[in-house]
């Protein structure tokens, strides 16, 4: 098993816990990305707080299913793919690892166009033909940068993980201080825990279950889950480090709900109700959309929470796909060998290659090119979570994190089952 860091170098007690905690936090990254912002600032415009209350319980449901996987990843002898493998045949393994490449290349091409989002504002009065070199220019330096490190880097967790830390911190600062900006009701913030399916009758409003499936996909996403088991091999867990795995969940993803409350008290606060806001197709609108309150400072200041989100999306969700795929097949599951670093340098590739198309390309709906990534990941997603349902009674987790694998694998179920229906009406329209 790769490892970064000996467990015997952490320390003990709460500060060797704290220090060892880092896998959950990449986690919240790559699921925080511009989608993610995108669909809390809608639904914040659309329902005001009422919301608040599915954000947190998809949260609920991811951190157990990060811990399960967490759980898996120090008992198991290999890989979850390797386990695959060896009880179900190859051809299962390949189909979870193609699966979850196939999931992070749509989404990737989705944090590229977030990256764009995040400068358009400064990019405003622009001529055409410049902002459009600029955006390319700045597409094609940052995926460069990153197959550089990829191949820099021998051993690539640590700086992953202090890379993403970072900008984590920026999202909190950026998101918090929009937040504490907008002043909202506290009042209102409460009342919108208490779970209900409320209507709205704006643009682009939707029925409440619609909005619900929606945002627990958004939420909980099961493949960066899946990949939680491959992160603390790389952070070197073991056995003895089991407690450390909800620890790591509980804080991790507690630091993604929080940000997705943010983002959604502030959007309930400031665009709920506002008869200027005719709609919300990408992050960059919502930045505009807060400008006239909040002025130039916080608007760059939640660009810069934008930039962030997609960047720690952008090497993470690259590398998930990647090294899962190449795991699938049998050549390697860690994010140090040749064939993951080379996957995830396609998925990189693929990502810039179809958002370069989405910018030059008159017309082309760089909207739906999300809207399709997150169509994919809710469909390829019961595959991944049936392997960890598999896995987690085979293992014979603890009956908690048994219980929060069978609830992951039924609500992926569901919204594969509503995501088909969608597109169904929409191709007979």
């Amino acid at each position: 098993m790769p490892v970064e860091t000996p467990p015997a170098s952490r320390g003990r007690g709460l500060r060797g816990a704290l220090r060892s905690v880092g896998p959950a936090i990449i986690i919240a990254a790559v699921v925080l990305g511009p989608g993610s912002i995108l669909s809390n600032s809608k639904v914040g415009w659309l329902y005001g707080h009422a919301m608040a209350w599915v954000v947190v319980l998809a949260g609920a449901l991811l951190v157990g299913l990060t811990a399960a996987s967490a759980r898996l990843g120090t008992l198991m002898d290999g890989t979850i793919c390797d386990e695959l493998a060896r009880r179900a045949g190859r051809p299962v393994a390949i189909a979870a690892g193609l699966s979850l490449f196939l999931v992070a290349a749509s989404f990737q091409f989705g944090n590229n166009l977030g990256v764009l989002y995040a400068i358009e504002p400064f990019l405003e009065g622009t001529a055409g033909a410049a902002s459009a070199a600029v955006s390319a220019s700045i597409l094609v330096g940052l995926n460069a940068v990153l197959v550089l490190a990829l191949v820099r880097f021998r051993k690539l967790y640590r700086p992953v993980e202090r890379f993403v830390k970072w900008l984590v911190g920026v999202m909190l600062v950026a998101f918090a201080f929009n937040l504490v900006r907008a002043r909202p009701s506290l009042v209102a913030m409460l009342d919108g825990l208490v779970p209900r399916l409320p209507l709205a009758d704006g643009p682009g409003a939707s029925g409440g279950a619609m909005v619900v499936l929606a945002l627990v996909a958004t939420t909980c996403s099961v493949g960066a889950a899946f990949y939680q088991s491959y992160l603390v091999r790389q952070k070197g867990w073991t056995t003895a480090e089991l407690g450390r795995g909800l620890l790591d969940s509980l804080l991790g993803i507690g630091t993604l709900v929080v940000m997705s409350l943010m983002i959604l008290a502030t959007a309930a606060t400031v665009l709920h109700g506002n008869p200027d806001v005719e709609s919300l197709s990408t992050a960059a609108d919502v930045a505009r959309q807060l400008r006239p309150l909040f002025g130039d400072f916080a608007t760059v200041l939640f660009c810069l929470g934008i930039f962030a989100a997609a960047l720690s999306s952008f090497l993470v969700n690259a590398m998930i796909g990647g090294t899962v795929l190449s795991d699938g097949f049998g050549l390697g599951g860690s994010m140090d060998d040749r064939w993951p670093k080379a996957f995830t340098i396609l998925a990189l590739l693929t990502g810039m290659l179809v958002a370069l198309l989405a910018r030059t390309v008159e017309g082309f709906d760089t909207g739906g090119l999300i809207i399709f990534a997150q169509a994919v990941t809710v469909l390829m997603n019961p595959l991944l979570a049936g392997a960890l349902v598999w896995l987690a009674f085979a293992f014979r987790l603890p009956a908690w994190m048994r219980g929060a694998t069978v609830i992951g694998l039924l609500v992926m179920l569901a919204l594969a089952v509503r995501t088909v229906f969608a597109i169904a009406e929409r191709l007979g329209a």
